[in-house]
């Protein structure tokens, strides 16, 4: 009994157990009872596994940038990888007999190498330390189909690259450019946005001035507008004065010509009374004057025909002696005055 041992695997852990070289059992988390001077076992671990990994590279410009990043894989064919590494397990110890079990991930490590350093040697360095999240892309894609991967039985899970940086001496360098760099845009900025304000400024500027001549064109306009009107309304009374005075010269020349016109009527009426009162004349004068006289007194009133011979009594006073007036003549003479 003493050649005689059991064991326990973890559910992880895929087992083959061999006896006298050959597979007799296998499986994931398997027990059995084991006779030592001929059974062996193969564990390979189910369960996948991360490879973290870090290694410098040169840039086309010459530039040493550390790439740090992770693999993480699961094997997928355990036969195959049990063929070609040696996963022995010994049960007494409970460990692996030799170190092949670590090889796939320095395996993984250097394919990886060699595909970032293809990559890495054709870029610069400010587009290779930012080339991380594309340069995983692709790496990632190439190990999924490479065949040494493939041969290897494994399956590769997941691929990143954490950080590409440059050594501190070119970090430095890196950093006083950018900061360089950065001022200058601070610098720039400052000055375009002074640039700005002055634009704006000499924009705004340009436009009161455009106001202030378009103000001045339209009180321009205004000034001449009522110029023009001043003008025209000037012309206006010029016309209606000078339309006036010819009106008024028209009416004087009608005045004149009416006074002219009421002078000669005067003096032909003149002429005609003239020459009618000398043609009445002419016949008084031919006439006797006691005939005159009596004519005169046709249809006189009795107060003037007995004034005009008391008037002629008055003329021949030198030849009446006495001359006897009735109180009743009086009288009748007196009659209607105010004495």
């Amino acid at each position: 009994m003493l050649n005689f041992k059991s064991i326990k695997f973890l559910p992880s852990e895929y087992v083959f157990k061999y006896k006298k070289g050959k597979i007799v059992k296998e499986g994931k988390g398997l027990s059995f009872i084991y006779y030592v001077p001929n059974t062996s076992v193969v564990v390979i671990p189910t369960s996948s596994a991360d490879v973290p990994f870090i290694f410098q590279e040169i840039t086309n410009d010459y530039q040493t940038v550390s790439v740090q990043g992770q693999i993480t894989y699961k094997i997928a064919d355990y036969k195959r990888v049990s063929e070609i590494l040696d996963y022995t397990y010994d049960m007494k110890k409970k460990k692996y007999v030799t170190e092949d079990h670590k090889k796939i991930p320095q395996r993984l490590v250097n394919i990886t190498k060699v595909l970032t350093k293809k990559s890495i040697e054709n870029m610069p360095l400010k587009e290779a330390i930012k080339s991380s999240e594309t340069l995983a892309n692709l790496i990632r894609e190439t190990l999924i189909d490479s065949k040494e991967v493939l041969n290897l039985g494994i399956e590769i899970i997941g691929f990143s690259i954490l950080a590409i940086s440059p050594n501190k001496e070119t970090a430095r360098a890196l950093e006083a450019t950018a900061r360089e760099e950065i001022l200058k845009k601070a610098d720039e900025a400052i000055y375009e946005r002074r640039n700005s304000s002055i634009e704006q400024e000499r924009i705004v500027k340009e436009n009161e001035l455009n106001t202030e001549i378009a103000i001045e064109e339209k009180r321009k306009q205004i000034q001449e507008s009522q110029l023009e009107s001043k003008r025209l309304k000037m012309e206006k009374e010029n016309k209606m004065k000078d339309e006036e005075l010819g009106y008024q010269t028209k009416l004087e020349e009608k005045r004149k010509e009416f006074i002219k016109l009421s002078v000669e009527n005067a003096r032909e009426e003149s002429d005609s009374k003239a020459y009618q009162f000398a043609a009445m004349m002419k016949v008084f004068n031919e006439m006797d004057p006691n005939v005159i006289q009596a004519l005169a007194t046709i249809n006189m009133e009795p107060e003037k025909l007995i004034a005009g011979a008391f008037q002629q009594l008055a003329n021949k006073a030198d030849k009446i002696g006495e001359l006897n007036i009735s109180p009743d003549l009086l009288q009748s003479l007196m009659k209607g005055r105010n004495i």
